[in-house]
């Protein structure tokens, strides 16, 4: 039996994500859609509707025209849904700038994008954004034409701006959105995503959760990435459902309150948060009963993790997905009533109206069942390319149309998918394979352990060394002579970590993914010592 599957074929949605907001509206126009509960705004769907129409007329008199190019530089606010949705109503391509990104990224990405005006808080509590970006516009050539702070007198007109024209219904197979790949792997490139491959992500996500109108979903990821963009509105747009955003970033407190204030039904988020929130001062006194569903994507999903987040968080409907920036972003998901075991040791199964293989790395050929290769899907979702890299993207998706994902895998016989880890993770020492993620699900049931990210080195003798950087739960306290007698007659010893090292934190995206080459340039480097806390 070879690893290959199929979804079932659904009847997808051949409309943009402007039709979709309206169709959406004018089925709940009274319904709440949006909670931003920083800023204490609420928004019904036919408020988001005017707000969004509003704002594309603004766009247009700014002289900007469909296919043309504009950035949003934001943390989580109601700025960020509106403009989303206005540009997705004028026709205009909506390029995510990742929060974080400082004088050099950014100067990168505005020669990069194309981008005609950029949105943005002038300042917050992390950055001084307006002066990032005065210095990265030194001596750039770009296409920037428009800068408009968020807050300010021309924010307040364009969103203002009385409705011109009938919106601009764009190609389902039109670009709608640019998203720079996070920089885990170097330069970030960005994927072209289309009306058609969001909406039906969305779609399918959200009869994946069994969302209706009644629902209402906390997103504490931040917007621009694919995770709180595509799943964290466009499963809401599906349903009807309502969109939480508790603060302007992650912050597990926050998270919890809206929760328990706002009674939400589903919680998304990277392990990394669910940890978070787990382990906040405040977890045991919050009432998070309301939840029911959520998804735990965007890296790989610790067991015990999931299995505290069913029991305690009482996410009894808790979903696993699987995916990326390229592919929209989810490929497979479980079921909300798979059986506890199944999902928390797989990624799920085959979305409908997509396709899945695990092939070899050496040759590119189906595996069998059971056998570890590269994760490849093809389908709907899949990106319409790199903008302006051809290679790159020529590279990504063969000429069959798979998307090779660089993640490693193992398609079980029911069709269930288990994620071993990224090709290029993989630990050769002394001509041993060790894949980090089965490591790191074992130190994951260590009583005292919180979280543990694995990375291989280089090593003059062996090819390659293990070493393990481990955060500890709150007061424990562990040595690393405790830790490999933990490992000793549970794992084959070439899989013991020779390096162990106690951090406080671990190098991150402004999402939570862990940067598993930053761990690696640190150790090489020796620059460890500031994140020690043994």
């Amino acid at each position: 039996m070879l690893s290959y599957t199929r979804g079932p074929d659904l009847p997808l949605l051949d409309v943009s994500i402007g039709t979709q907001l309206q169709r959406t509206a004018e089925k709940y126009p009274a319904r709440l859609a949006l909670v931003s509960c920083h800023q204490a705004v609420r928004l019904t769907w036919g408020e988001l509707l005017d707000l969004a129409d509003r704002l594309a007329a603004g766009l247009r008199s700014l002289g900007l025209v469909p296919g043309d190019r504009v950035g949003l530089w934001s943390t989580n606010c109601v700025e960020w849904v509106a403009l989303h949705m206005g540009c997705a109503r004028a026709g205009i391509v909506l390029i995510n700038v990742n929060p974080a990104y400082r004088c050099h990224e950014l100067a990168y990405l505005l020669r990069k994008s194309g981008m005609k005006a950029l949105f943005l808080w002038e300042k917050d509590q992390r950055a001084d954004y307006g002066a990032i970006l005065a210095e990265a516009r030194v001596n750039q050539d770009s296409a920037l034409q428009h800068v408009i702070f968020f807050g300010s007198p021309e924010w307040r007109s364009l969103r203002n701006t009385p409705m011109d024209a009938q919106p601009v219904l764009p190609h389902p197979d039109d670009v709608a959105n640019i998203q720079y790949t996070s920089g885990t792997t170097g330069l970030p490139k960005g994927v072209l995503l289309t009306h058609r491959n969001v909406v039906n992500n969305g779609l399918l996500l959200a009869r994946g959760m069994r969302y209706t109108v009644e629902d209402r979903i906390c997103v504490p990821l931040p917007m621009y990435h694919c995770f709180g963009c595509v799943i964290g509105t466009m499963s809401a747009l599906a349903s009807g459902a309502a969109i939480i955003l508790p603060n302007w970033t992650f912050d597990a407190g926050a998270a919890l309150r809206a929760i328990e204030s706002e009674r939400a039904t589903s919680l998304y988020g990277v392990p990394t948060m669910f940890i978070a929130e787990l382990e906040h001062p405040d977890f045991a006194r919050r009432d998070l009963t309301s939840l029911r569903t959520g998804m735990m994507a965007g890296a790989p999903c610790p067991v015990e993790v999931m299995r505290r987040v069913i029991d305690e968080m009482h996410c009894r409907e808790l979903t696993i997905g699987f995916g990326q920036t390229e592919s929209s972003p989810v490929v497979s998901m479980s079921e909300p009533d798979d059986p506890l075991e199944l999902r928390v040791s797989t990624v799920g199964k085959v979305l409908p109206c997509t396709e899945i293989k695990v092939v070899s790395i050496a040759d590119g050929e189906v595996l069998p069942t059971g056998e570890t290769g590269e994760i490849c899907a093809r389908g709907y979702m899949i990106m319409k390319g790199y903008d302006g890299e051809a290679e790159a993207t020529a590279r990504a998706v063969d000429a069959e149309g798979w998307l090779h994902t660089g993640d490693l895998g193992v398609m079980e016989k029911n069709g269930y998918l288990r994620v071993t880890g990224r090709s290029k993770d993989v630990i050769i020492r002394g001509g041993e394979n060790i894949y980090p993620r089965e490591l790191e699900e074992f130190f994951y049931t260590h009583p005292k352990i919180a979280d543990v990210q694995v990375v291989g080195i280089p090593d003059s003798r062996l090819g390659e060394t293990v070493v393990a950087w481990i955060r500890l739960r709150p007061h424990a306290q562990a040595t690393e002579d405790e830790i490999r007698q933990f490992c000793c007659g549970k794992i084959a010893h070439f899989k013991v970590p020779q390096r162990i090292r106690f951090v406080d934190e671990f190098p991150t995206t402004v999402t939570g993914k862990v940067q598993k080459f930053r761990i690696r340039e640190m150790e090489l480097s020796g620059s460890t010592a500031q994140l020690s806390s043994s």
